[in-house]
């Protein structure tokens, strides 16, 4: 059986209230893309309808029932050309409920459904969320799971079918507020190391500006076919073998995972009101927070502890200079990235004493990174130096091939509360795996300090999009349009100061960043270093108004109070799927 299969993405502006017209161009589009060979072809979120309906009487002229008739027109173009057709489309079913549902189609007729788990804006004046969750479709051209707009903005939701086996994630949206193909949808096929098929619309419908950039995303995160503007199909290959393979950076990431740790993913800590929830009880309440600035500093740590003190040393004064009051640098950075077993030094060290020395000197928070002995054991660890000389200590989890020839992995999670907000810290790998984050975010951090030596392609440019926004949303080109960690700060609403080594011989490229907690924010609130060593500095606010509620996103997380728990069992169970 071939691992390989065209597939397309239909891009297409509907038209409210013409659902024939609608209708009848999604099937002129999927029929030029199956005579173009696709054998799964993925059209827009509510395709068939357009989408900005203001409540159920105005929408229920134009729900279906699923199977019904719009349904049997795509059944009978798929059987015509032996093809899968996704659609997307307002549903009703037989209690008179209505749903925003994608459907996929086959030649034999419908394979499956999904309906949008995870309202937006105006949906729920005519939508209820959906009941049918992390589903996964097994087709003869590969298993195929659906996900609705807002949906993907929710780490669990690819996560969880990509543990079920998925190869591709047919995401249809009606996306918005951003140049596309959007950072999200990368990064979701990348750290799922699965295929996205993204069909999105575009143009205008009611005052809102949709952003087209229709695509196909391989399981590394390259975009290989897009259309920016207009109606048309875009084509590409997909090829199971490659989703199969689930790797990410060159790592097996779904048997690195850790399910043991996961335990909290399945709780709700934002469910209820954050400032009373964290310190419930007197029990480890908020720092107040305040506006500060953060620092990462990016270099190349070498074989001599000492110089590598040393640079740590200059930069943390340096970072001072610049108004820093945290300043976190990458992983290894004091013991060196060669043979670190044999520089493995214990915290109550020297070196690790000397650097409590200039925390205090400087009044300075530090984190770093260093091979940590501890007994007969080793460890791949981080330090958060506070200007007190309290030593805070988290031990990597998630372990790369190569650091477990030398390297025992940590067992749990360290948050630290300082005057600056509530930090979390990871090391680099750990960060490949949004189970990672997403703890430290539902724990209540403001920002994820991670020292980083990550080696490849996690970053890519855009050149610039012909599709109008309003302002300040940007058009334009932009060298690093998609930042893998900048994801990782927004999907979890916090800071993420994320230090890499730079080191473009050996494969490190450095691309160290402060990014800030809301996505969707422009200009972006974060700042990204330079080539070569050096520092990235920016502003950091985590106070709040004079509020019992949260006012500040932060501190609110609206895309963690929005996730839906009951349905994330999957992620703490081993995956049903080999890799």
């Amino acid at each position: 059986m071939s691992t390989i299969h065209k597939v397309a993405a239909v891009q297409f502006e509907p038209t409210m209230f013409e659902k024939a017209r609608n209708v009848a161009r999604l099937l002129e589009l999927c029929e030029r893309a199956a005579i173009a060979g696709a054998k799964l072809i993925v059209t827009p979120e509510m395709g068939t309808t357009g989408y900005c309906w203001f409540d159920r009487a105005e929408v229920a002229p134009f729900v279906e029932t699923i199977p019904g008739p719009t349904t049997s027109r795509f059944a009978a173009l798929a059987r015509k050309h032996d093809c899968y057709i996704v659609v997307g489309m307002p549903e009703v079913d037989e209690d008179n409920i209505y749903f925003n549902t994608a459907v996929l189609i086959g030649p034999d007729g419908l394979v499956g459904r999904h309906r949008k788990t995870h309202p937006y804006i105006s949906e729920p004046k005519w939508a209820a969320a959906g009941d049918l969750h992390n589903q996964v479709f097994e087709t003869p051209i590969g298993r195929i799971a659906l996900l609705i707009c807002m949906d993907i903005h929710f780490v669990e939701t690819a996560r969880l079918m990509a543990l079920g086996g998925a190869d591709v994630i047919c995401h249809i949206s009606n996306w918005l507020a951003e140049r596309t193909p959007a950072p999200y949808w990368i990064s979701r096929a990348f750290e799922n190391g699965c295929y996205v098929i993204e069909s999105n619309r575009w143009g205008l419908e009611r005052t809102v500006q949709f952003s087209g950039g229709s695509c196909v995303i391989a399981p590394d995160g390259r975009v290989t076919a897009v259309l920016d503007k207009g109606d048309g199909t875009v084509l590409s290959e997909i090829d199971l073998d490659a989703a199969r393979a689930r790797r990410v950076l060159g790592e097996a990431v779904f048997a690195q995972r850790r399910p043991e740790l996961y335990p909290e993913l399945l709780t709700g800590t934002f469910s209820w009101n954050p400032r009373d929830f964290f310190g419930l009880y007197g029990h480890e309440p908020w720092p107040p927070g305040k506006t500060s600035r953060v620092s990462v500093a990016q270099f190349a740590p070498g074989d001599d502890i000492s110089q590598n003190h040393e640079k740590i040393s200059v930069l943390a004064r340096k970072a001072r200079a610049e108004g820093a009051e945290l300043v976190v640098f990458p992983e290894l950075a004091l013991t060196g990235l060669a043979d670190p077993a044999r520089r493995a030094q214990a915290i109550s060290g020297p070196a690790a004493d000397s650097l409590g020395r200039l925390a205090e000197e400087l009044d300075l928070y530090l984190v770093y990174g260093l091979a940590e002995r501890d007994g007969d054991l080793v460890y791949n660890s981080a330090c958060l130096v506070t200007p007190d000389g309290d030593i805070s200590v988290y031990r990597k989890t998630h372990l790369t091939a190569d650091e477990r020839s030398w390297a025992t992995a940590g067992d749990g999670w360290t948050v630290v509360d300082t005057p600056i907000g509530r930090i979390g810290l990871l090391i680099g790998h750990d960060a490949s795996f949004p189970e990672a984050g997403r703890v430290l975010a539902l724990r209540g951090c403001d920002i994820v300090a991670c020292p980083a030596a990550i080696k490849g392609h996690f970053s890519s440019s855009h050149a610039g999009t012909e599709v109008e926004q309003p302002k300040p949303i940007p058009t334009g080109p932009d060298p690093h349009h998609w930042h893998h960690f900048r994801v990782r700060a927004g999907e979890n609403n916090l800071f993420f100061a994320f230090a890499n080594v730079v080191d473009p011989e050996r494969g490190y490229p450095g691309l160290s960043g402060v990014f800030g907690p809301d996505t969707f924010a422009f200009p972006r609130q974060e700042t990204i270093a330079a080539d070569g060593a050096g520092l990235a500095t920016a502003l950091v606010d985590t106070t709040n108004l004079d509020s019992v509620y949260p006012t500040n996103v932060v501190r609110r997380k609206d895309l963690v109070s929005m996730r839906i728990p009951h349905s994330y069992r999957g992620l703490v169970k081993v995956a049903a799927h080999n890799y």
